[in-house]
């Protein structure tokens, strides 16, 4: 027996599932400002906490799009609204996917299951930002995935993933959300804005010289391994700053240029905890303690860098800063595995991501081979 063909829509249905439809895109994209939002903000006014300089990274985010143009030695404020806009239309780009494109699936969720399923769709986009997309297929750039390790990528995105239930809201006209879902969202919209209220204390303090008490096990430690990178990179500042003058390749002068603008920035924020934590000036390293840092050049091997024929400059320049980053590596690694100040540590692990990252870099590491190391890098030294 033949089954009877299903009716087809009545105008009145095609209508109300266009409508519906219509009404889930406009939602998806109100909750991709607002999440987008809350990611930048909560980026900016964090991201010193953990040893990051904001300005830098919104360079280098900059400079997925903007190839070398963003790049430069003090970030222009051209590059860092760049950064910031881009985040913000990847940041808008995942939640139209998640609510709009998935909708059919995620639309009517409730809010705390839209919340569970946020959070593993934060690991996902941004594992396929820093895997795929920034450093393969479209943008290849791998300046992005060898310069900062997926974990920073992964709190960002996790950042503007907890607001996605405020979508609960939002899919409702004016009016007409249920009661639990208004209470839920007007709860979770105060939680943010307290969020954003104590993060924006803590960077003012923070900016003032009063960050949260140092919390490290080995003061002594902790003491010697901030004043030994912060000399450490003021060198590796005056070689990159040579490099973004003479250089002949022009992408090894604007990687230069990137050097010179993360050590700077991590030396800021070395100067601030020191001060913050210990309160007194940071004393200045002795000539000893200079000699035996590894990758420290002496007078004379900067000299012959500095003053190398212009043919030669660059070939120089590179063996000399890879062996300089391979010693701040084995500094960074031994404070990551140390028992110093949590902030310390997640610091040098990123310090010791970059570095390694930017000797692939100088010799041209790209496409597949760059995924593979920048891995590589998160999970260890593999310079030395």
């Amino acid at each position: 027996m033949n089954a009877e063909p299903r009716p087809a829509l009545t105008s009145e249905a095609r209508r109300t599932t266009g409508e519906r439809r219509r009404s889930r895109w406009i939602a998806a994209a109100a909750l991709g400002l607002i999440s987008s939002t809350f990611s930048t903000i909560v980026s900016q006014l964090f991201a010193a906490r953990i040893g990051r300089d904001a300005a830098v990274d919104w360079m280098t985010v900059a400079a997925i799009p903007a190839r070398d143009w963003a790049i430069s030695s003090e970030p222009s404020w051209s590059a860092i609204l760049a950064g910031i806009a881009f985040h913000q239309w990847a940041d808008f780009s995942w939640a139209l996917v998640f609510f709009g494109v998935l909708g059919r699936w995620t639309a009517d969720l409730r809010p705390m299951t839209i919340l569970l399923l946020a959070l593993p769709w934060a690991v996902f986009s941004s594992g396929m930002e820093w895997f795929v997309l920034v450093p393969l297929f479209p943008f290849w750039q791998p300046l992005f995935t060898l310069q900062q390790p997926y974990w920073i990528g992964l709190l960002v995105h996790g950042s503007s993933a907890v607001m996605y239930p405020l979508f609960a809201r939002l899919r409702w006209r004016r009016g007409l959300a249920p009661a639990r879902d208004v209470r839920f969202t007007n709860m979770w919209t105060t939680g943010a804005l307290a969020v954003i209220a104590l993060l924006g204390a803590v960077a003012l303090f923070g900016g003032h010289g009063y960050e949260l008490p140092w919390m490290g096990r080995d003061r002594d430690q902790d003491q010697a391994y901030i004043r030994h990178m912060t000399t450490h990179h003021a060198q590796g500042i005056e070689l990159a700053r040579t490099a973004a003058e003479r250089a002949q390749d022009p992408h090894l002068r604007k990687l230069a240029m990137l050097m010179v603008a993360s050590q700077s920035g991590e030396n800021r924020i070395f100067e601030n905890w020191w001060l913050s934590w210990f309160d007194t000036e940071m004393p200045d390293c002795s000539t000893e303690e200079r000699a035996a840092m590894p990758g420290f050049l002496t007078p004379a091997e900067m000299r012959q860098v500095k003053t190398a024929p212009p043919d030669q400059f660059d070939m120089l320049f590179v063996e000399a800063m890879s062996r300089h980053h391979r010693g701040a590596v084995r500094m960074a690694d031994q404070m990551w595995h140390s028992r110093g100040d949590p902030r310390l540590r997640i610091m040098a692990h990123a310090i010791r991501h970059e570095q390694q990252g930017e000797i692939a870099l100088m010799r041209g590491t790209r496409g597949l081979a760059a995924v593979t190391t920048g891995v590589r890098n998160m999970l260890g030294d593999n310079v030395n």
